[in-house]
Parts: structure tokens; C-alpha cells; sequence
């Protein structure tokens, strides 16, 4: 069973959380973690990325919307907000949202910032509105998690994030790691479950 991870990372912070969450995702049995991001945007109207990026990840296709079991999205933060690649992808899933692909399943978000009051919760937020939109089932951190009581760097409880720095020179912390991996353990425990009962109900 596939959970997307998708994100829009510049500098790599969000890519390293992403990672963290995919690790999360894997330790749940039957669980699998499928990473994917979206390409740049551009004030001009040519074509300013590949179609297949130089490294990492692919560019998402809305296949992996349809065949995920759950959702985890992530993108860096702007003005307190999800960036402009993420909001364009998302803005152009028209026909999966006619169509109930994601309707059901369960999603969480996530996000870094340049500083410790940055705006997390707030892009944190602003990421869940489109998945509301989609019927998605939000999952968080729960204060359960001891990392979130204690962290002094990223973490909330509406989702995994980072404080990068200015600079993006912040290696992620231990509590910051220790809650994005969380994260993706819940959710892919919860996509299970849910994916069991549905089973279950159509004996």
C-alpha cells in the first residue's frame, strides 16, 4: 500500500523532512513510502524545468494521486503560506476532485521555515484547506508524541516542520526528526486501518 510523499523543496530542507516522514511510513508493515515533488513555476510562460528532474524524486502524475492510500504534503514556507509550485499543482487537480480520488483517505502536511516564527502554522493550515476541499481525513501530532512537548525547534501539532535558518544552514534536529517520522508512522497506520475496514465491509 503507497503513501505519497509530496513536496516542493529549493534548498532541501523540506526534501530532508520528507525523507524523515518516508522513513516513518516504512517501518509500518504493508506500508510503502512513494516520494514524488512537482516542478518549479515561472513568471514567463515558457517551460522552465525538464519533464524528468536532473536528481531526486519524479515530478508527481496524477496516477499517484488515484493509486496512493494517503497523502503527506509538504512544502516550504512563503509569507506564511504553501509555495507557489505546490499551489499551482494543487490548483490543477480539478478532475480528481470530481472524480472523489482522494476522497476518504488519509492525509498529513508539513513544512520548514527560515525562522522559529516563520509562519509553520499557518502554511501548515493553509495546505489543509485544498485537502478539505478533496474529502481527505487530516491526521496530526498528538501531544502523546514526548518530542512535541519538549522540542524548542519545529513541530506542532497540525504537522511535521523544520526551522532551516536564514542561510538554510540548520541541521534538523533530533525532536524535529523524531516527530516528521511519527508523523509518517501514523499515517500509514491510519491508511491501513482504514483501508482494513473498508475491506471488511464489503465482505
Amino acid at each position: 500500500m503507497d503513501i505519497l510523499i509530496l513536496y516542493y523543496s529549493r534548498h532541501g530542507a523540506t526534501r530532508q523532512l520528507a525523507e524523515h516522514i518516508a522513513l516513518g511510513v516504512e517501518r509500518v508493515p504493508g506500508a510503502r513510502a512513494r516520494l514524488r515533488t512537482v516542478p518549479p513555476v515561472s513568471a514567463v510562460c515558457e517551460a522552465t524545468a525538464p519533464a524528468i528532474p536532473d536528481s531526486g524524486p519524479p515530478y508527481v502524475e496524477p496516477a499517484d494521486l488515484e493509486e496512493c492510500a494517503g497523502l503527506a504534503l509538504g512544502s516550504p514556507t512563503r509569507f506564511g503560506n504553501m509555495a507557489a509550485p505546490m499551489k499551482h499543482f494543487i490548483d490543477h487537480t480539478t478532475q480528481q476532485w470530481l472524480a472523489g480520488s482522494l476522497a476518504g483517505k488519509p492525509a498529513a502536511v508539513f513544512t520548514s521555515t527560515g525562522s522559529m516564527h516563520g509562519g509553520q502554522e499557518s502554511t501548515l493550515l493553509s495546505m489543509m484547506l485544498p485537502l478539505l476541499h478533496h474529502g481527505m481525513l487530516l491526521v496530526g501530532l498528538p501531544f502523546t508524541e514526548p518530542a512535541l512537548m519538549a522540542t524548542r525547534h519545529g513541530g506542532s501539532p497540525y504537522g511535521a516542520s523544520h526551522v532551516a535558518g536564514v542561510d538554510n544552514s540548520l541541521p534538523m534536529q533530533r525532536d524535529e526528526t523524531q516527530l516528521a517520522e511519527a508523523l509518517g508512522t501514523r499515517l500509514a497506520r491510519t491508511a491501513l486501518e482504514l483501508h482494513t475496514g473498508r475491506q471488511a465491509r464489503t465482505r
